[in-house]
């Protein structure tokens, strides 16, 4: 029998090569740093870590709302330090409030996703494609995670038709996915929105996008009281937070932001709230600061939405944004905002009973 021959002109692609997290790496590696691996310091100190939070959640989460109860600041600053990996997906089901939803609901996803259909399902084949492009996951078109993206934010679209679909979404879910299954991503989906913590996110995708307005003002007037110099530059040049900000509430951060750092964001988010988009947005300014009052219009969009690599480190970025006390401020500002916005909707009422269409 003869043997088929190879053909030695046919060029075998590369198998990409990809980072931790399944993302397509693009610089050039070289060997001396391929050669590095963690040392065993750091391999014993991960795995103390993991053992601790083992300890502390529970076969399956059974001890953790004991343990919160017990020990709601050991909690709180070991969540600061970042969630192990092996245990994100489980960790965050379980601060969200999501796993409760899903409890409560047996069958419920199912339904959503097998038998109702969403006009905003175009919408989400067009936009699926978008979503961590550079992820392995997402990579094949109507491979298996592009399926579990779609379905999940169909689900979505049905469940809360208010709503529906809006693209700002797809990275979330797509961040929820690559640490849990579907039917869990979309409850925790539907507990940032809806609330089941904190306060509810839904409005940052409603028509007008009216929560990102007020989330703009209120980080708008923090910039300015903590960093004055800055906050005359920007007026100077025109620049308003809508230039820069608006992504880092609707997608908290994880669209454009290095992935480890916008995991460590995620873990305290989930746990805290919002609060701590504003003291990472106001970290990230303060870190630049020098850089930023010298730059005039034209240099200052692209530096706000590409920060230096060293400001991109999570060891070093978020013990900044944690030295930002705003609790009591955002409360303030809020009320000063809902204000403001209720003379001006009072005024526009008013305006067309005297000019009736």
């Amino acid at each position: 029998m003869e043997k088929k021959r190879v053909d030695e002109s046919v060029q075998v692609p590369a198998p990409i090569r990809v980072d931790r997290f399944g993302f397509a790496k693009q610089e050039h590696i070289s060997p001396d740093r391929l050669a590095k691996s963690k040392s065993a310091f750091e391999y014993q100190r991960e795995e103390r870590k993991l053992r601790k939070w083992r300890k502390m959640i529970g076969v399956g989460g059974s001890d953790w709302k004991h343990y919160v109860r017990r020990k709601p600041n050991v909690v709180k600053r070991r969540i600061r330090k970042g969630i192990p990996d092996r245990l994100r997906g489980l960790v965050w089901q379980l601060i969200s409030g999501s796993r409760d939803l899903l409890l409560m609901n047996p069958g419920v996803y199912e339904q959503l996703v097998i038998y109702e259909t969403s006009a905003s399902e175009l919408d989400i084949i067009r936009d699926i494609s978008r979503t961590f492009p550079s992820h392995v996951f997402y990579q094949q078109r109507h491979g298996p995670g592009q399926r579990s993206l779609y379905n999940v934010l169909k689900a979505y679209s049905v469940y809360d038709r208010e709503v529906g679909y809006v693209q700002g979404m797809g990275f979330l879910a797509g961040l929820l996915l690559l640490y849990m299954s579907e039917e869990d991503a979309f409850w925790l989906l539907v507990a940032l929105l809806k609330g089941a913590v904190h306060a509810p996110m839904e409005g940052l995708y409603l028509e007008g996008l009216p929560l990102v307005q007020q989330y703009l003002f209120q980080f708008d007037h923090l910039m300015r009281e903590y960093m004055p110099k800055l906050g005359e530059h920007f007026t100077r040049e025109m620049i308003n937070p809508s230039m820069y900000g608006s992504q880092w509430f609707i997608t908290v951060f994880s669209y454009s932001f290095p992935f480890h750092l916008a995991l460590r964001i995620w873990d305290v988010f989930l746990y805290e709230g919002v609060k701590i988009v504003f003291k990472v947005g106001l970290a990230l300014l303060k870190y630049c600061h020098d850089d930023l009052v010298k730059l005039p219009f034209e240099k200052l969009i692209p530096a706000l939405k590409n920060f230096p690599d060293d400001a991109m480190d999570p060891d070093k970025l978020l013990p900044m944004a944690y030295s930002f006390k705003v609790s009591k401020r955002l409360e303030e500002l809020k009320l000063e905002y809902e204000k403001k916005n209720g003379k001006l909707a009072a005024s526009k009422a008013k305006q067309k009973q005297k000019h009736p269409a």
